[in-house]
């Protein structure tokens, strides 16, 4: 027996060692560095050669990585694309798996590359993509890609990131610039990151060169800030050039920023507008009687009628479509709508401008990048009496005092002519715009709740609700969304009727009436009663936070909530016990409990605001605290005997 005990052993022994034989020393060391990633970067490099032949600018980028996988799931990272379109040419790629044998990497080049348009449902852009797989990839193996694409387009150099969501061992950057290519550089969360930079010149060039080592993975939470917001990056901007002794300007501040984007509209819808448009619009306005009432029936129709279709090709994608072919067609890009837009404003004799933006992914002011990295979208700006409105038509029900909850408080680009535009901010809807207000009034049938109520919605609140319904098209479809939206108390919660009041209106509140039960909700005692009025937990749980978040928490709006029960006190009982109000307040949100007996009622109310669109980091604390004192008031129960 003890011989067989020893032989195991060593067959265990031998087993181990030929598994760590199979091991490369670069795996073993980086496996035990990050335990816990799928991939640690090798190498990353990068060449960015910039260049006047002919007087105009080229750019060519060569792309070089390695990647080490780290664990089992090497078998599914098989599949690689890589993008490119008109303004980012592909020339060339090589791609490779390393395969460690025990003794030295072997390596498996890819050799079948398929090319193919990137389109989804909703979306068209002149967007190509060259896939391929990786083959003989296993934990230990390294992938290997070598790229090179050009720039067709001077305004597009795209930021450089010194760090992901993966180790990054090895990265070098280098920028090489001919001496007549005036090039600057915007920093973006470099603070603390050990980047060593240098300065050269070689045979009348200028040499960048970026190089950082042994960079920690970067974890990007959920509902957190976007990437660019916390990834350290650098954004190459080629501010001019020299001609003949002549300084060119590309990028030297956002006046060449608009003038490029302005000299790429101020050609569009130049033929005779569509007839039937012209009376379209004429029919919608004939009834109005002042110019805000127009300017609402014309915004109105463009969201119902024009279908938002994201479609971008070359140019295509800063270039808005005529309004007859919009019109036509019945759906275009966010250019597309405002296009159409300002021309139906036309024909009222009303002033629209197209504005250019970003959404709040984007955290760059138009300032610090004067470049096509800081917007994304475009809307349409009208001004009345000092107010600056913001109409985005790709969205559903959105009155016209509320922007897009994507570019609360961003920086909008509005076009004035040639040479003339302003930057205005958009401005954050305030939280009393959004309001969710619920009143039931609920009565003990034994120990069951018998329920009425009245939902109101207002603001994106309403307008994110009526996105949900639209297309429940039968009585049976909502009562099943209403039994899930407007569940309170337990899961036996049971709307048993509806009726729904305003219904798709922009101008109005949305609201529902409702009948409901909840089965066996109350607790019976020998001769006491104990019921919980905090029906509604769950909108304020959606902002609990792990003890171990590292960043802030975005929002997509303000909002403000009210829940109001009014409870029927039961004959012959008596209330013996109520809880205590409870209120908190702090920089991000408000929140309070109540409760109030009336005659023979009880009058519960939970209302909570929330004040800021961002939850800062530094607060998380504090804001635990908040939010355990009122989830302890939560548990309280009304007694009555």
């Amino acid at each position: 027996m003890r011989y067989t005990s020893i032989l195991v052993l060593l067959c265990i022994l031998s087993i181990t060692a030929i598994g760590n034989a199979q091991e490369s020393p670069e795996f073993i060391k980086y496996k035990n560095a990050y335990p816990d990633e799928y991939l640690a970067r090798l190498t990353s490099q990068r060449l960015i050669d910039i260049s006047l032949d002919d007087d105009e600018i080229k750019i060519s980028q060569t792309i070089e990585e390695e990647d080490l996988l780290l664990n089992e799931t090497a078998q599914f990272a098989t599949e690689e694309s890589v993008e490119y379109s008109s303004f980012f040419l592909l020339d060339k790629i090589e791609a490779a798996s390393l395969v460690y044998d025990g003794k030295k990497y072997r390596e498996y080049e890819v050799t079948d590359f398929v090319r193919k348009d990137e389109l989804s449902e909703s979306f068209y852009d002149d967007t190509k993509s060259v896939n391929f797989l990786y083959p003989k990839l296993q934990q230990g193996a390294i992938k290997k890609l070598n790229y090179t694409t050009s720039i067709t387009n001077p305004r597009f150099l795209s930021p450089v990131y010194f760090g992901n969501v993966y180790p990054l061992i090895k990265q070098k950057v280098e920028i090489v610039v001919d001496k007549d290519i005036n090039l600057r550089f915007q920093k973006f969360n470099m603070e603390g990151v050990d980047v060593r930079f240098r300065e050269s010149e070689k045979r009348g060039r200028k040499i960048y060169t970026w190089e950082i080592e042994n960079q920690e993975a970067y974890d990007l939470e959920s509902n957190g800030p976007s990437p660019k917001t916390i990834l350290p990056h650098i954004i190459p901007i080629i501010s001019s050039y020299e001609k003949k002794n002549e300084e060119i300007p590309v990028l030297n501040g956002v006046k060449d920023l608009y003038n490029w984007y302005y000299s790429l509209v101020k050609d569009i819808n130049q033929e005779e507008l569509d007839d039937e448009l012209v009376t379209i619009t004429n029919d919608l306005i004939a009834s109005k009687t002042s110019e805000i009432d127009k300017v609402k029936a014309i915004y109105y129709w463009v969201q119902e009628n024009i279908k938002y279709i994201d479609f971008e090709y070359a140019l295509g994608g800063f270039i808005p479509r005529d309004a007859n072919a919009v019109f036509q067609k019945k759906f275009g890009d966010c250019k597309d709508n405002s296009s159409i837009l300002k021309e139906m404003f036309k024909i009222a004799k009303i002033k629209g401008s197209l504005t250019w933006l970003g959404t709040r992914s984007i955290p760059y002011s138009y300032e610090d990048v004067p470049t096509p990295a800081a917007d994304n979208h475009m809307i349409l700006t009208y001004e009345s009496e000092g107010k600056t409105y913001f109409l985005d038509a790709t969205g559903r029900y959105l009155p016209l005092e509320i922007p897009s909850s994507f570019i609360q408080g961003k920086e909008a680009l509005i076009e004035n002519g040639e040479g003339d535009y302003k930057i205005v901010k958009v401005p954050v809807v305030p939280a009393d715009q959004n309001i969710y207000s619920d009143v039931v009034n609920i009565k003990l049938d034994n120990n069951s709740i018998k329920g009425n109520g009245t939902l109101t919605l207002t603001g994106y609140q309403k307008s994110n609700t009526f996105n949900y319904i639209e297309n429940r098209d039968t009585q049976e479809k909502l009562l099943e969304y209403y039994n899930s939206f407007l569940r309170k108390g337990s899961n036996r919660f049971l709307v048993e009727s509806f009726e729904e009041k305003n219904k798709y209106s922009y101008e109005k509140p949305f609201e529902v009436d409702y009948n409901f039960t909840i089965k066996d909700y109350a607790q019976s005692l020998n001769d006491e009663i104990f019921i919980n009025l905090n029906l509604y937990k769950t909108s304020i749980n959606a902002y609990k936070i792990k003890e171990d978040r590292k960043t802030n928490i975005e929002f997509k709006y303000r909002s403000e909530d009210s829940i109001t029960v009014v409870f029927e006190i039961p004959e012959g009982k008596e209330v013996t016990y109520l809880p205590e109000d409870v209120a908190v307040d702090n920089d991000f949100m408000s929140a309070s409990i109540s409760y109030k007996k009336e005659g023979s009622k009880i009058i519960y109310t939970h209302a909570y605001k929330t004040k800021k669109l961002i939850l800062e980091k530094e607060t998380h604390d504090a804001f635990r605290k908040s939010l355990k004192k009122i989830n302890k008031a939560f548990k309280e129960v009304v007694v009555l005997k």
